[in-house]
């Protein structure tokens, strides 16, 4: 007899009681954008599993490169010492940018924005400008669950419990999203920039980085933003000699259409944030992208005050650099670029023909290998958990959404199949209608 499930595990991102009437799915195998049960039945990873399969389930490639790698040695701590795949995957990130070309790693994506985090505000403690010790943020931002990264968050629902072990940060608000690209503030948002900016100018002097999710913005609902925007931004961080911070640890690695979103503004920050879809979801893995003009301040004979001292037991693992190497052959060798272009225009014609057959989906969005739209709650309905509803019923038709709150949304693999995308359409489609009935 099988042990259940309830006796011993505690599923992340979750109400527990849930799972006493919703039995966890029993996981047999993954491939492609289909993950098998126990049972069986297959099931369409609409989400990606947490955004970070980007290839889909199981490539051979990248377990093949995988399995080389372990063949060879499966983790030497990277203090003191280098391999070659290390140094080729730091030579390839850093050639997909102008200046970015100083690679730390890490094992997730909230260790990645730590990181960011601490070396800017290091950085001031040694050009002697400790008074800018503050941060800025974009109202509602996600950057993960340690204490720092959910301090730079302004999502409630994970945050709000830990209010007192968490720092003060200025959020921007009046963030100019837009459902298309066509949408004319796309390109030009100086009326919202212009109230963004007088609140900045009067806390200008204290801060030593603003943080931000480039373009979309995630755990939020899928929501995104104005590229001018981030043109504006970056040209006000310059002035006042202000760090920015690109959270890509979603938005990175071509999930946008771009390897990076912020190319869509072109601009570079100085700390760029990667995870997720860099291996494809293979391991925990994370890095940041920094500028050398930061890393240099660190460069100096040894002392506490000029080391940064961050360190993880499996920052730079052997095989998770094999994972990244792999992804990033792939990505280039596949055109895995142009899939996501136009994956971007068969999603959002799926998705808008389930708004209209539905009548239940408004603000329709996407961009590269995301769309998304919220319900349409009648007013006697906006107490219950309809996405939640909307959930169960898909699982239980065969697809995996895992809706942000009353926002669906799909983020599936990259290159995903036609035909799936068209089941996923139809599933979708049964799960809203029949929530509704």
């Amino acid at each position: 007899m099988k042990k259940q499930n309830l006796n011993y595990i505690w599923h992340p991102c979750s109400q527990m009681k849930d799972y006493t009437n919703l039995k966890p799915l029993r996981i047999k195998s993954a491939s492609g954008s289909y993950i098998e049960l126990e049972n069986g039945k297959r099931v369409i990873d609409a989400i990606s599993s947490w955004w970070c399969k980007l290839l889909g389930h199981g490539h051979p490639y990248i377990k093949a490169k995988v399995i080389e790698q372990i063949n060879k040695f499966e983790h030497v701590m990277l203090a003191n010492t280098i391999n070659e795949k290390i140094i080729e995957l730091s030579e390839k990130l850093a050639s997909e940018t102008k200046n970015l070309n100083k690679i730390f790693y890490a094992g997730d994506g909230s260790c990645a924005v730590e990181i960011a985090l601490k070396m800017s505000l290091h950085s001031r403690k040694i050009k002697a400008q400790k008074h800018k010790n503050k941060f800025i943020a974009f109202e509602n931002g996600y950057h993960g669950e340690t204490m720092g990264a959910l301090s730079v968050s302004d999502l409630g629902i994970y945050k709000n419990s830990y209010k007192d072990l968490l720092f003060d940060v200025y959020m921007i608000s009046n963030i100019p999203y837009i459902n298309s690209k066509e949408n004319p503030l796309w390109d030009d948002c100086s009326i919202q920039w212009k109230l963004i900016e007088e609140k900045l100018e009067k806390i200008k002097n204290d801060v030593t980085a603003i943080i931000f999710e480039p373009i979309v913005q995630g755990a939020g609902g899928m929501k995104i933003y104005s590229k001018d925007l981030l043109v504006k931004l970056k040209s006000w961080a310059i002035i006042n000699d202000i760090h920015l911070i690109a959270d890509e640890i979603m938005t990175g690695i071509c999930r946008t259409g771009k390897m990076f979103a912020c190319e869509y503004a072109n601009i570079e920050p100085d700390f760029l944030c990667l995870s997720k879809g860099l291996t494809s979801g293979w391991l925990p893995f994370s890095a940041v992208m920094i500028k050398e003009e930061i890393y240099d301040l660190f460069y100096n004979d040894y002392s506490p005050e000029n080391s940064f001292l961050h360190s993880h037991t499996y920052c730079g693992n052997p095989i998770g650099v094999s994972a990244a190497l792999a992804t990033l052959e792939i990505i280039e060798n596949e055109n895995i670029l142009s899939q996501t272009k136009e994956l971007e225009i068969k999603m959002l014609n799926l998705i808008n023909n389930i708004a209209i057959k539905t009548g239940r989906l408004k603000n329709v969005r996407g961009i590269g290998g995301i769309v998304a739209a919220d319900l349409i709650i009648d007013d006697n309905d906006k107490n219950k958990r309809i996405g939640f509803e909307i959930f169960k019923r898909a699982v239980h038709a065969g697809a995996l959404l895992r809706p942000l709150g009353n926002t669906i949304y799909w983020l599936p693999p990259v290159n995903i199949k036609e035909h799936t995308l068209e089941e996923l359409s139809q599933i979708t489609e049964y799960a809203i209608t029949s929530c509704f009935k």
